[in-house]
């Protein structure tokens, strides 16, 4: 953690180097109550008691007789005599879906818990199935991009071009909307959806960005909040370039937790037992698809897109493992592609939670407008983070040319909410833990669970009995453990054991093993 801390002092950037922040809009006035939601059923086979429904937003929350816009929303009603009222659930992103989730949450939690919610998942605004959705340039992620790695000024301009590129096709197609997608839109939507449920207050679950989102909503509406769940927390000082630099060190971090974990399962893998061997050949890998694209789709930025989910779950670590080996020993791309498809491939709805990802965070906060300092600070990331760095600065990229200006983040420090309950593992690369100290100091009252030498992004409902007894305790009544008080942890769990080696065969879809951690992560967004 402290070796972390560092490097993220070193991180720091200048504020005068941001993009200039617009002042914040004054509090838009209240709206008419929103019509109740009318349910109709869409059942899973897995979730028979799934509803769906829309509700009508203001695009503009200071104009809120103008233009509506509509978001989709899913629902498991309680079975209990009594209810606790609804439970709204978001995977983070930004720009996940959260439809998918209700039904996982109402599902993994113990019944006697679940039963008390309406379990409500959402699209956000701009996400999905609710409309208008955004693409800003689809395909955008089409294989075969230009390598990450700016070797050569031409390498260097086919991914800047790439990525103003992006930002103006945003503009182009979705001007009207950009203004108003952004975090404290998205949390006056919640309210919304509030109102239309009949509910005074909601209780909320949120992973990810959807912490952030979280916290947004109860520094505006503290009186509307009962249950306040935040599992992997965005570091609410740091949103976005900052916190962006700081999960390039914290994934660098996993990464070499999997190439030591290949290394000491030689015997499965044979990519030798010192994990410096084994990065070598991750090395040369890397060298060889930048050169010549694995069967002709997976290069060295599509290598890394494909890698990157073992950074925030490490259920994925013998796929990826097996594609490895087989390429690096036997040069062999089937696994290797096959891993590709099923953990980083484009599609439609990866174009849509991208669009809105950038769309979010570029009007969000400032970023650097100059290109020297983002290429400045990519390098200096680079020599310490070599795995992610130049992948996750193209990914955010779009930022330094973002047609919108942005605007100040709030302070979501808060003293008025009832006790929040944070989890958190201390190895989280895609929201450090540090973020989850931070946010912990500004919610009073709240209380932080973590398990202490986890590394997966996401920890509740994921197998781990532990901390989903703490989230099932909380949501029942409110109960929190009551540690020191220093901002620190107030309770601790151990970590998931790590995954078994086994050779995964390119044509299966999913590793047999943790299925509650498959079920989990494959909602949640892998790149974000």
């Amino acid at each position: 953690m402290n070796r972390r801390a560092l490097a993220l002092c070193g991180a720091a950037v200048s504020v005068a180097a941001l993009v200039p922040a617009a002042p914040s809009a004054a509090a838009p006035a209240a709206p008419a109550a929103p019509p109740a939601i009318r349910w109709s059923d869409c059942a899973t086979k897995a979730h028979p008691t799934l509803q769906c429904g829309t509700v009508e937003v203001p695009l503009d929350h200071a104009r809120p007789d103008g233009r509506r816009i509509t978001l989709a929303l899913s629902r498991v009603p309680h079975t209990a005599p009594t209810s606790q009222g609804p439970l709204l659930v978001n995977p983070g992103g930004p720009g996940g879906s959260g439809l998918s989730l209700a039904g996982h949450v109402a599902t993994a939690l113990p019944e006697e818990v679940a039963g008390q919610y309406d379990v409500i998942g959402f699209d956000p605004r701009g996400v999905g199935r609710s409309r208008p959705a955004l693409d800003c340039r689809p395909g955008h992620f089409a294989a075969v991009r230009p390598p990450s790695l700016p070797l050569t000024r031409a390498g260097e301009r086919a991914n800047t071009d790439r990525a103003a590129a992006f930002a103006a096709a945003c503009g182009e197609r979705h001007g009207d909307l950009l203004p108003h997608l952004d975090t404290r839109s998205a949390a006056r939507d919640l309210d919304v959806i509030r109102a239309a449920l009949g509910a005074p207050r909601i209780s909320y679950l949120g992973y990810s960005y959807g912490t952030y989102l979280g916290a947004v909503y109860a520094k505006l509406f503290p009186e509307r909040v009962r249950r306040l769940a935040l599992d992997s927390a965005v570091d609410p000082d740091g949103v976005w370039y900052t916190n962006n630099l700081a999960q390039d060190y914290a994934f660098e971090d996993r990464h070499r937790a999997f190439l030591a974990w290949v290394a000491r399962h030689d015997a499965v893998y044979g990519l030798g037992t010192d994990p410096a061997v084994v990065e070598g050949a991750w090395s040369r890998m890397l060298s060889a698809v930048a050169a010549d694209p694995a069967a002709g789709t997976v290069g060295a930025a599509e290598l890394e897109d494909t890698f990157l989910p073992g950074g925030y779950y490490d259920g994925y670590w013998p796929r990826l493992a097996t594609a490895f080996a087989a390429y690096a020993k036997d040069g062999e791309s089937a696994p290797l592609v096959a891993a590709y498809r099923a953990l980083a491939e484009g599609d439609a709805s990866g174009d849509n939670g991208y669009s809105v990802y950038t769309a979010v965070q570029c009007r969000d906060a400032g970023w650097p407008r100059r290109w020297s300092q983002w290429r400045a600070d990519a390098w200096r990331v680079h020599a310490k983070a070599p795995f992610l760095a130049w992948n996750n600065t193209w990914y955010n990229a779009p930022c330094a040319s973002w047609p919108v200006p942005a605007l100040a983040p709030p302070d979501v420090t808060n003293a008025a909410i009832p006790p929040a309950l944070i989890l958190q593992a201390t190895g989280d690369a895609a929201t450090p833990y540090e973020g989850a100290v931070s946010l912990h100091r500004k919610l009073r009252g709240s209380s932080l669970v973590v398990e202490e030498g986890g590394g997966n992004h996401g920890v509740t409902l994921g197998g781990n009995d532990c901390l989903d007894q703490h989230l099932a305790r909380y949501l029942a009544d409110g109960t929190v453990p009551s540690g020191s008080g220093t901002g620190e942890a107030d309770a601790t769990c151990a970590p998931l054991p790590e995954p078994r080696p086994a050779v995964v065969k390119a044509t299966t879809r999913a590793v047999p093993e943790r299925s509650d951690g498959q079920a989990l992560h494959g909602l949640l967004p892998r790149h974000g």
